[in-house]
């Protein structure tokens, strides 16, 4: 329960513009994929305020030229802000956010970017 407030609190700290660090939650990726977890484990790793392409975070897992794969597993994530696919990005847009490309869901990535500073 401390875990679940903790959470609750650097959450509202978070969409208030604080920098926040999530990588002290224990996150389940035990139903994916080898390859999905490591796109998700080092997703986690993008630090705050900065983002990846598609590609480059391929080629950090070592899977060069993987970058629809990357998005797919992307696409998955059961975690968003915790794992933060929002900072992964397009090398031409912005990609997609939450496994959809519509407009709201893009409004979210771009707003949760802008959040970091990230300037799009």
């Amino acid at each position: 329960m401390e875990d679940l407030e903790r959470l609750c609190q650097e959450m509202l700290k978070y969409l208030k513009g604080e920098h926040v660090d999530f990588s002290w939650c224990k996150v389940d990726l035990s139903s994916f994929t080898d390859f999905e977890r490591n796109v998700l484990e080092q997703t986690r790793k993008i630090p705050y305020g900065h983002t990846m392409t598609y590609g480059e975070l391929a080629a950090v897992i070592g899977r060069k030229g993987a970058s629809r794969a990357v998005g797919s597993a992307l696409s998955k994530n059961p975690y968003p802000i915790i794992i933060p696919c929002h900072r992964v990005i397009s090398s031409n847009g912005m990609g997609g956010f939450c496994g959809s490309k519509d407009s709201e869901s893009l409004s979210v990535k771009r707003k949760l970017l802008i959040l970091e500073g990230v300037k799009i």
